[in-house]
């Protein structure tokens, strides 16, 4: 059991850890840190940074952490606030979360619409130029978006994708001033999307709730009326979030 607890440590934390990091943190012996270490590694859960003294989360542990979470018992409540969210608006809703330098579909339901994009829960798309992954980005310190973003492709998906990591560092700037971002045909010519975080009580937030639609149906100030409707999902889906966590993980034991 002591591993799952020393796995809870190491999923909380936003950056590469040293093993002395987990001993203060801990308060466990260092020979016992560094065997749970190794029996972790060799299961590909953490893995270790080029300079071989830190670790980190490997590709395992964040697949199954997002296998929990599209299949988790909260997704019935969650499905149905952005299906209100759908009903209200008129136009597509997703809720998403970062999986290294990529923003994951957790749920999404479509408009009636007749003219949408198509996109279903468990699609993948870049960090830097989607509206949920300029929000998770904002959250960052610049060294940590510095860090994410030097191993991560800025491919140019359209003329108005931002590969310059200056101009993406402005744009981070403004969404943090305004509490919201936005994807102005970043990743697909013709599509338009907004997105605000789901809060979190006592940290950084990994859910987002967005809505896409078409240009021609949704341009950019009235993306931003849609905005209270948006917030007021956001601010449901975090009352499930807090009803879920009615328990605290227990310590680990030196």
């Amino acid at each position: 059991m002591r591993l799952f607890a020393l796995l809870e440590v190491i999923a909380s934390r936003d950056q590469s850890f040293s093993l002395q990091d987990l001993v203060d943190e801990t308060g466990l012996p260092k020979p016992t840190l560094h065997r749970m270490l190794q029996q972790l590694e060799g299961e590909r859960l953490v893995q270790r940074d080029v300079d071989g003294r830190r670790y980190g989360t490997a590709v395992r542990l964040r697949r199954f952490a997002e296998n929990l979470l599209l299949n988790n018992i909260r997704h019935g409540a969650q499905h149905a606030v952005l299906r209100a969210l759908v009903e209200e608006i008129g136009e597509s809703c997703n809720l998403t979360i970062l999986s290294g330098s990529e923003v994951v579909y957790l749920d999404r339901v479509e408009t009636e619409a007749p003219l949408r994009f198509y996109l279903r829960a468990g699609s993948r798309v870049p960090v830097h130029c989607s509206a949920s992954g300029k929000l998770f980005l904002s959250q960052m310190t610049p060294a940590q978006r510095r860090r994410l973003l030097a191993h991560t492709p800025l491919e140019a998906y359209t003329a108005n994708t931002l590969t310059d990591l200056d101009a993406i560092e402005n744009e981070i700037k403004q969404i943090r001033r305004e509490g919201f971002a936005m994807d102005r045909e970043e990743f697909l010519p013709g599509l338009l999307c907004v997105a605000v975080l789901v809060p979190r009580e006592g940290g950084a937030s990994n859910l987002c709730v967005a809505l896409q639609a078409p240009t021609m149906r949704l341009n950019a100030q009235r993306a931003q009326a849609l905005l209270p409707a948006l917030q007021r999902a956001a601010l449901s889906l975090s009352r499930i979030d807090a009803d879920d966590a009615n328990s605290a993980p227990a310590p680990l034991k030196t």
